[in-house]
């Protein structure tokens, strides 16, 4: 059973942050994912065949491995082994500049297993220098000597005993807070504590094949009252995204624009990051055509309206869509670019307007009667087809417009060319609706 065991960095765990997050980010790959001692190790016999094989499998790794990790990613380094302790074992020896022994795992230096560390000396004064020389000594002396627990990580060690370990898990919702060294007292300051709650969030997104789409960031303010008036204990943010997001880069950028506009009540002493809204990541088809070189490819469409509607208010930047119904100057609203679509404006989408004209006139403009014919421009319109009857707006009440009697018509005549005129049934008078181009 083929083991990896990797590295973890030299990061002191922040409070707050459960050990269990650094190793989030490797349940992308393997279910069969666990913390001991300064190592991660990874269960990959079942695995590695759908990832390419192990060298594809390590490589991988190496890329998704966090930010603060990849810093110092000339001093990481992976070993591989049929147990676990083998493999943290070899990964140990590898740390010290020593080349694999031959034997496997006979020839691996007592210092090597965690259970054999406290009795290295007194062993080596017994003769005994690697795995092989402790087994070769009778069992029932060295268990009196050194205790059982050392005569079973050495039988786990081999493989003849199996081992238990716990596998890291994943919470159902991610919610992690963080107790901040030292108080903050900017809110763009937040985002550089917050770092290692970006990279846990990151692991759980990867490890769920999911993508962000709302989440809050929260902070705790160190006082209680300022200049005699009471503050809230905590201040939050809410950030919305147009698609599913994993990235941590343009959540980044988003944050850094919220929070620049963003006044600290107090200094900050504790951070809370949650995820409000996940959906599945879809994954992206390769490309047919070769790749662009970087300095040619743009910022994603949806990614730059994020970024300016955080920069510059979500009211600044806005689109029309569509809305269930049918009076004409009804169905299109403005919006907020970065709002999320209505059930209504669903609906909507498929309202059958092929024919009507492109340009409405608002608000709709009185015409001339000659008899009972409406005119335009002085000459009377020929009525090419209609009507078409539209009654809305009676759920409105005294808030709206109120109810709206129509009967829609093609119009045409040679000045004004071709309209769109409805005829009000509740007074009888004419307006022009729409021109053609």
């Amino acid at each position: 059973m083929p083991w990896l065991a990797w590295l973890l960095p030299c990061i002191d765990p922040a409070p707050g942050v459960p050990p269990d997050a650094q190793g989030w980010w490797a349940l992308r790959f393997t279910p069969c994912v666990t913390l001991l001692d300064e190592a991660l190790l990874l269960e990959v016999d079942s695995v590695e065949r759908l990832w390419g094989g192990r060298a594809a499998l390590q490589a991988l790794l190496r890329n998704q491995a966090p930010a603060a990790a990849q810093e110092n990613a000339a001093d990481q380094a992976w070993a591989t082994g049929p147990t676990a302790l083998q493999a943290l074992a070899l990964l140990r020896l590898q740390r010290m500049g020593r080349s694999p022994p031959q034997r496997l795992p006979h020839d691996l230096p007592i210092a090597t297993l965690t259970a054999l560390r406290p009795h290295v000396a007194a062993l080596q004064h017994l003769g005994c220098r690697s795995w092989g020389d402790l087994r070769a000594l009778p069992r029932a002396g060295l268990a009196r000597r050194f205790g059982a627990a050392c005569l079973l990580a050495l039988d786990q060690a081999w493989g003849d005993a199996p081992h238990g370990l716990t596998w890291i898990t994943l919470p159902e919702r991610f919610a992690l807070e963080l107790e901040l060294s030292a108080l903050v007292e900017s809110a763009p300051a937040l985002l550089m504590a917050g770092q290692r709650l970006l990279d846990a969030l990151q692991g759980w997104l990867r490890a769920r094949q999911q993508g962000v789409l709302a989440l809050e960031l929260a902070w705790r303010h160190d006082l209680r009252r300022v200049d005699g008036v009471d503050l809230p204990p905590w201040q939050s943010l809410e950030l919305r995204t147009a698609e599913p997001l994993q990235a941590m880069a343009h959540l980044r950028r988003l944050l850094a624009e919220r929070l620049a506009h963003q006044r600290l009540a107090a200094p900050v002493n504790r951070l809370a990051l949650r995820s409000l809204q996940t959906a599945p990541l879809a994954q992206a088809s390769a490309s047919l055509l070769p790749p662009a070189p970087d300095e040619a490819r743009g910022e994603p469409w949806h990614q730059l309206i994020e970024r300016l509607s955080a920069r510059l208010g979500p009211a600044s930047l806005q689109v029309a869509r569509l809305h269930a119904d049918h009076r004409p100057e009804r169905m299109q609203h403005w919006h907020p670019a970065i709002t999320p679509p209505s059930p209504a404006q669903d609906e909507a989408a498929d309202s059958p307007a092929g024919l009507w004209p492109p340009w409405l006139v608002r608000p709709p403009q009185p015409l001339d009667l000659q008899g009972h014919r409406p005119c335009l421009l002085g000459r009377p319109l020929r009525l090419l087809a209609g009507p078409q009857r539209v009654e809305a707006g009676w759920w409105e009440g005294e808030s709206g417009t109120g109810l709206a009697r129509r009967d829609y018509f093609l119009a045409h005549n040679a000045a004004a060319g071709s309209v769109w005129v409805f005829r009000d049934r509740a007074t009888g008078g004419w307006f022009l609706q729409g021109v053609y181009g």
